[in-house]
This record gives C-alpha cells, sequence and structure tokens, in this order.
C-alpha cells in the first residue's frame, strides 16, 4: 500500500474536508483503481471490526461493499465511484482555506469522504433508522462495459439490493430527481466511388447524407415535464465519417445521432423517433441506449428525504446510474457535494461547507 493509500486507513474523519484531500492523493483514474479500493477496504473493515455483525464488508473486484444487517425494515443505499477522468493539469490536490483544488475533488472523492465518515460512525455503533449498504465502485467513468456497479447487479445483487438509492454525485446540494436516457443511433448512407474530376460517373453519400443532417439541424427539441420537474431533450449530430481520398467520391457516409431521453419515453419510443429523423439512409442501427430513470417524487422515500430538511429539487440533465438503480426496481437520486459544472475540468474544486452539509443530510435522515 502507498504512502497515500495508508494516511487515508490511518486518517481519523473528523474533519471531511481533510478526508477528501487524503482520498484525493490516492490516484484512481481507471483502471488504476485497485489501490483506492485497498485503501477503503483496509478503513472500513479496521473500523467496522470491533462490532462483530454491525457491519459487514464485501470485495468484488475493486467495488467495496459495507453492510448493516439489523434486521431493519428498509434499506438505504448509498453509492459513489472510485474512479476519475485522467488529470487536467490539477493531479496534485491543493488546498486554499476551506477549498480544496484538484482532480476528483467533486467528481467525486467529497463525496466518497462523506460515505466514509458515514462507515465510521456506523462502526462505532450507531443505530440508524433504516438497515444501510454503503457502496464504493469502480469505474463510472469509462465505457458501460467496465461500470463496477453494472457487475454487481449481475453478479452480486444481493449487495447492492435496497429501497431507496442515492447516489452522491455532485449537485451543490440539490436534490437532482431522475434522469435523461441517452440513444446513440447509426445511419450508413451508401453511394458509389468516381473521380472527382467525373463526379457523375458515381453517387456521393454525404450528399445523399444530406437532407438527414439538415432535418436534425433544423429540429427544436422539446422540454418536457416530469413529476413537475423540466427536462430538455437534445438530438444531435455526434460524428459523420466519410471519404477514402481527396480526389475521390466518397462512396459510404457514416452518421452517428445522439438523443437524450427525458423519462416520459421509453428507448423504444425514442428509437422510433430517431428513426424517422434518419429516413433515406440505407441501413440504420442502434450503438447503445441507457433508459432514462423518473423521478420518483412521490414515493415515501424519496418524499421524506427531500422533505427533511426542506431540499431543492432540479431533474438531472445527464445521465447517472440512477437510472440503473430504477431498472431494478429502486427508487433513486442524485445528492452530493461539489458543483457539477466544473466536474472534468482543470478549475474542479470543493468547499468544505458542501462536504459537511452533505454529511450532515445524509446522517440527519440515516439517523446516525
Amino acid at each position: 500500500m502507498t504512502d497515500a493509500a495508508t494516511t487515508l486507513v490511518d486518517h481519523d474523519g473528523s474533519d471531511l474536508l481533510a478526508l477528501t484531500e487524503a482520498l484525493c492523493r490516492v490516484p484512481s483514474v481507471f483502471p488504476d483503481e485497485r489501490v483506492l479500493a485497498d485503501a477503503v477496504e483496509a478503513r472500513v473493515r479496521a473500523r467496522a471490526s470491533g462490532r462483530r455483525g454491525r457491519v459487514r464488508v464485501d470485495r468484488v473486484a475493486n467495488n467495496v461493499v459495507a453492510r448493516t444487517d439489523l434486521g431493519l425494515e428498509r434499506r438505504i443505499v448509498l453509492g459513489g465511484h472510485l474512479d476519475t477522468v485522467p488529470a487536467n493539469g490539477n493531479a496534485e490536490p491543493r488546498r486554499e482555506r476551506d477549498t480544496l483544488h484538484g482532480l476528483g475533488t467533486a467528481d467525486m472523492k467529497g463525496g466518497l469522504a462523506a460515505m466514509l465518515r458515514l462507515a465510521d460512525q456506523l462502526g462505532a455503533g450507531a443505530r440508524p433508522r433504516f438497515d444501510v449498504t454503503l457502496v464504493w465502485y469502480e469505474a463510472e467513468e469509462v465505457a458501460d462495459e467496465h461500470n463496477g456497479l453494472r457487475h454487481l447487479f449481475r453478479d452480486a445483487a444481493e449487495l447492492v439490493a435496497g429501497d431507496f438509492a442515492i447516489l452522491l454525485e455532485p449537485t451543490g446540494g440539490w436534490v437532482e430527481a431522475g434522469c435523461q436516457g441517452s440513444l446513440h443511433m447509426q445511419a450508413i448512407f451508401r453511394g458509389a466511388r468516381a473521380h472527382t474530376a467525373r463526379p457523375w460517373m458515381g453517387v456521393n453519400a454525404v450528399h445523399k447524407a444530406a437532407p438527414v443532417l439538415e432535418r436534425i439541424a433544423a429540429h427544436v427539441s422539446d422540454n418536457p415535464v416530469v413529476d413537475g420537474l423540466e427536462f430538455r431533450e437534445a438530438l444531435q449530430v455526434v460524428r459523420v465519417e466519410a471519404g477514402v481520398a481527396n480526389n475521390v467520391v466518397p462512396d459510404e457516409c457514416t452518421v452517428v445521432v445522439n438523443r437524450r431521453v427525458a423519462p416520459n419515453l421509453t428507448l423504444h419510443e425514442a428509437e422510433t423517433q430517431v428513426r424517422a429523423f434518419l429516413d433515406g439512409a440505407d441501413e440504420v442501427a442502434v450503438v447503445n441506449g441507457s433508459p432514462p430513470a423518473a423521478p420518483n417524487l412521490s414515493n415515501p422515500l424519496v418524499a421524506e428525504f427531500v422533505g427533511t430538511l426542506d431540499l431543492a429539487v432540479r431533474p438531472k440533465l445527464g445521465w447517472t446510474d440512477v437510472a440503473r438503480f430504477a431498472n431494478h426496481g429502486i427508487p433513486a437520486i442524485n445528492f452530493g457535494p461539489g458543483d457539477p459544472t466544473l466536474a472534468h475540468t482543470a478549475q474542479e474544486r470543493v468547499e468544505r461547507a458542501d462536504v459537511e452539509g452533505c454529511h450532515r443530510v445524509l446522517a440527519h435522515f440515516l439517523g446516525v
């Protein structure tokens, strides 16, 4: 274990901003989350060991799951990803009074610090109102096939089961309810090659795609309201590939579009809409799709959490793992410290008040 990881294991956790800094000093850019997973596991096990049966710790690949087993009627799941995006000149964390700058401060090691502090409290004998599951998982910032939460639902679903889930993604203290789905579709337009000096002898596949590109460019997306929250849909061309040489008429043009789907639609309904926009293509296929999640604001646990401290609510304009929980019948929200607009930027930072405020709300709701 590295010196930074050992410091994290031994940190007393009383200063949440310092605990966040200790987490940030353990690099965890995918696929190198193992050292941080080892440190989190060691820390939680050390603080759970004195209370036999109070907190059970499981490890699946680079995913660490800590669970109480008190026989309570309902279970709350808290989740946070271990990985960060690559550094952008901000690999080394830096403190300025009550502000911590650096990679992962907001997305989402401030949230991980709040979870570790809750684990400390549970391990020390706090008696929550609910059974609690804490999940630190790998590979959220990369392709879905690597996502640790996905693997847990597939291979060890009992470890992430619950009645309500809270993901500590940065939300600036807002409750971000539901999320957009995301659908990528590919359209292929076929023509015939010819020399550009004699284009009439061929068929330009790019020109064939032009009406579709114009149709999408002219489209104005809807802003549907779900559970009183206004979501914003979007349809964008994100990739165009064509041509083999500068003197050859392209015989194939591939267009990839991304549709952001509000939770008033299913992925299938969104796919049907996108296919209409792609009319004229020779071949259309779905590249990938992640379903949206409904806000579920009328769910008793969601409503209770929002009402705990009269929290402000807004829709999530993007996809997060709340949809993964929702797809398994578990209502879920995003709620965590840090400004989401600073995530993945060189200016990423988190404030002490944000981390402490997040922990305070969660501790109050859980009753620890």
